[in-house]
């Protein structure tokens, strides 16, 4: 495969490789990092590359094994879970505000969430896979990947109920 259609088939699926790395890793330059590594492994890979039914689902699954590689090793033990947010110009001062603690406050709670949680939560609610797109990512049965999101999402709005309402009532 030639660089120009490797480019052609990667590129495109490139921010999403960055936001899973960035949803595992600690900073914005660990997620470059990341998402470098990958791109170089599936460099190095071109000539098989056309091999894969889904090379975005291929190249995926890589990232997340990489960076749960990283998480593990004994140079990350200070990585944590972060996440850019993103505002809208439109909203007033306050709302910006509001919405910002809200995402912080997700944000938090993800953190403190079970790792297969937190993937089925990132992939199916912020990054749009379908179940079967992420039954192929994470090995697991549709069934599995429902219980698994719906658990998360509970969680996730319980906990952010719980701070909005504090010392309300």
């Amino acid at each position: 495969m030639k660089q120009s259609e490797f480019l052609n088939v990667v590129m495109p699926f490139k921010d999403k490789l960055y936001r899973l790395a960035k949803r595992l890793l600690v900073s914005r330059e660990e997620a470059e990092d990341a998402t470098q590594e990958i791109l170089m492994k599936l460099w190095s890979k071109n000539e098989n590359i056309g091999k894969y039914n889904n090379v975005e689902a291929f190249a995926m699954t890589m990232t997340k094994n990489f960076c749960l590689d990283r998480l593990k090793s004994k140079q990350a033990g200070n990585l944590k879970l972060v996440h850019s947010n993103y505002g809208d110009d439109t909203a007033s001062l306050q709302k910006q505000v509001e919405v910002k603690d809200s995402l912080n406050w997700v944000e938090r709670i993800m953190e403190e969430l079970p790792e297969q949680q937190k993937m089925v939560l990132q992939l199916r609610d912020v990054e749009e896979y379908d179940f079967d797109e992420i039954g192929e990512l994470l090995d697991m049965k549709p069934t599995a990947i429902r219980v698994a999101l719906s658990r998360a999402r509970k969680t996730v709005r319980e906990k952010l109920i719980q701070k909005h309402s504090y010392g309300i009532g």
